[in-house]
């Protein structure tokens, strides 16, 4: 591993946004620390492939639905397009294969329209992680959830070629779906900001410590986090290409956005996310590529902990690139949140549009 942590890593690394300029000292190979962690088998048992959805019960649900009071509803996926901010080289592309693709057929002449995309299909624009996604390299291999080694893991075809994560595929996550009381800690409201700073010092005020967490549901006056909930953050910096704005700026304004958003982000320190797995949450999320700080955590060096924590650890996935503003202009901080991954055999995470409701 190269000593600079940059573009290039990110982008055959992990989640979305590049990290531009991290150097860290004492960079390894190798890290055997999960090794003598016990972070493996699942608190779910091992052979559990679905991680923390587990939490969410019939009592669960039953209780998050009671927060439906006015009737409201607000989608929180962004726009997917060719222009959207994507880590690294991924692409989202989508052509029309025909105008019209079929007909006209029969004596009433119908036509139609199909269309092709080719993509990181669960890695690119709002995107949920799953258990295929993050793992870690040791010296028994490269281990993920439930300390599944990588390459024993692959579904592979009649030539050998890895054609999907096996055991660790998307699928098994969305055989149960999201429904939760969800809480938006307002990070920038606490700072008193509209955009939490990128951070480039462990210290910056665009890390968001278990402190804070715990000081932002006290603010907003939230019961606290409990097991099952799915828990977002909003820094601001996805209103660099909120939903309302996109289909109105020039290409030039969209490269801008990219550009920026692009160059790191604010976001959970390592602490927040073990306070998160010790609060036993189902879900995590945010308004940015990734929901870690970077190109600077609360751990000099480190590259994002808190994929590594919540997920490889304990079976906590991500969802990403959240358009949070229909409830932030509202202050709406609680709701029940409606969501489930694709069932894509084998893919390390989904594209989609949840729901949430109050």
């Amino acid at each position: 591993m190269n000593r600079t942590v940059g573009a290039t890593l990110v982008g055959v690394a992990i989640a979305s946004a590049l990290v531009l300029g991290a150097s860290f000292a004492g960079a390894q190979e190798i890290n055997d620390a999960p090794l003598s962690e016990d972070w493996w088998p699942s608190e779910f048992g091992p052979d559990d492939k679905a991680g923390a959805i587990n939490r969410i019960t019939p009592e669960t649900v039953i209780k998050a639905m009671k927060l439906v009071r006015k009737g409201r509803t607000a989608t929180l996926g962004k726009y997917y397009d060719s222009e959207i901010p994507m880590g690294g080289s991924r692409i989202w592309n989508m052509v029309l294969p025909g105008t019209p693709a079929a007909g006209p057929l029969g004596v009433n002449q119908v036509v139609a329209h199909d269309e092709y995309v080719s993509a990181e299909i669960g890695q690119v624009g709002t995107q949920f992680d799953g258990p295929g996604h993050i793992g870690v390299r040791t010296s028994k291999g490269d281990l993920f959830y439930n300390g599944r080694e990588r390459e024993a893991t692959y579904q592979r075809d009649g030539f050998g070629r890895p054609v999907g994560m096996g055991d660790l595929g998307v699928e098994h996550v969305a055989e149960k779906a999201f429904v939760c009381r969800a809480l938006i800690l307002d990070a920038a409201k606490y700072r008193g900001v509209n955009t939490l700073p990128i951070p480039t010092a462990t210290d910056s005020l665009g890390i968001v410590s278990a402190e804070d967490v715990e000081a932002i549901v006290k603010a907003q006056g939230l019961n606290e986090i409990e097991a099952g909930d799915c828990v977002f953050l909003h820094t601001g910096h996805g209103d660099l290409w909120k939903n309302s704005v996109w289909k109105s700026m020039s290409t030039q304004q969209r490269q801008i956005a990219r550009e920026k958003f692009s160059a790191g982000e604010p976001g959970f320190g390592r602490s927040a996310c073990e306070y998160l797995a010790e609060r036993r949450i189902s879900l995590m999320g945010g308004d940015t590529s990734s929901n870690d700080a970077m190109p600077v955590g609360e751990v000099e060096g480190e590259i994002f902990p808190c994929h590594q924590i919540a997920q490889t650890h304990h079976g906590i996935w991500n969802i990403e690139n959240l358009d949070l503003e229909p409830l932030i202009e509202e202050g709406v901080y609680e709701f029940l949140f409606v969501w489930s991954p694709l069932k894509i055999v084998g893919a390390t995470g989904s594209p989609g549009n949840p729901v949430a409701i109050w």
